[in-house]
């Protein structure tokens, strides 16, 4: 019982900072949104706290932000809900699934920011689909890769150490 509020817990610190990053960030116009910082704390959930508990703040996050902020407008909201919780998702059960090595946090990550950006672009397209507009390859990969370049690198840096210390503190409930 004790553990299921932790991660209750932690869930709801993660969304909070889903919800506050962005303001953050974006005090940096050039690259602030490039930086995905809704991302992070969905990674984090996921890896700490397991992938039921980073589905559920990866959906509601963008959602929520979107509904209290405006910010981003709801058709990329849906978008990102789709994605984030996928991130939630694989993260959270890759990390439970393989070894506790140091290396295997990467694994997870990366397949992770993977899958979730594949995810992006299926609802994307979607999306397209059912505004009667088109949403190309090239579209695609200037949403998932070119552009969410300076995100990619902060994330692959900045989780992994942050999860690495969090487990040496044994702060990770997902086991």
């Amino acid at each position: 019982m004790k553990k299921k509020i932790l991660k209750i817990s932690y869930s709801a610190l993660c969304l909070a900072l889903a919800m506050v990053l962005p303001f953050l960030t974006g005090q940096i116009p050039q690259i602030g949104s490039a930086l995905s910082p809704m991302h992070i704390p969905v990674f984090l959930c996921g890896f700490l706290c397991g992938w039921p508990y980073g589905m559920v703040v990866g959906a509601v996050a963008p959602l929520l932000r979107s509904a209290m902020f405006g910010m981003p407008p709801f058709m990329t909201a849906l978008a990102m809900a789709f994605e984030l919780a996928a991130y939630g998702v694989i993260s959270g059960f890759l990390y439970k699934l393989l070894p506790k090595k140091n290396g295997y946090i990467y694994v997870s990550l990366i397949a992770a920011m993977t899958g979730g950006r594949i995810v992006w672009g299926v609802v994307q397209f979607a999306l397209a689909g059912l505004q009667q507009t088109t949403f190309p390859f090239s579209a695609f990969i200037a949403g998932a890769v070119t552009n969410a370049i300076p995100g990619i690198i902060l994330h692959i840096v900045l989780i992994p150490v942050i999860i690495m210390a969090l487990k040496k503190a044994k702060l990770v409930l997902n086991d």
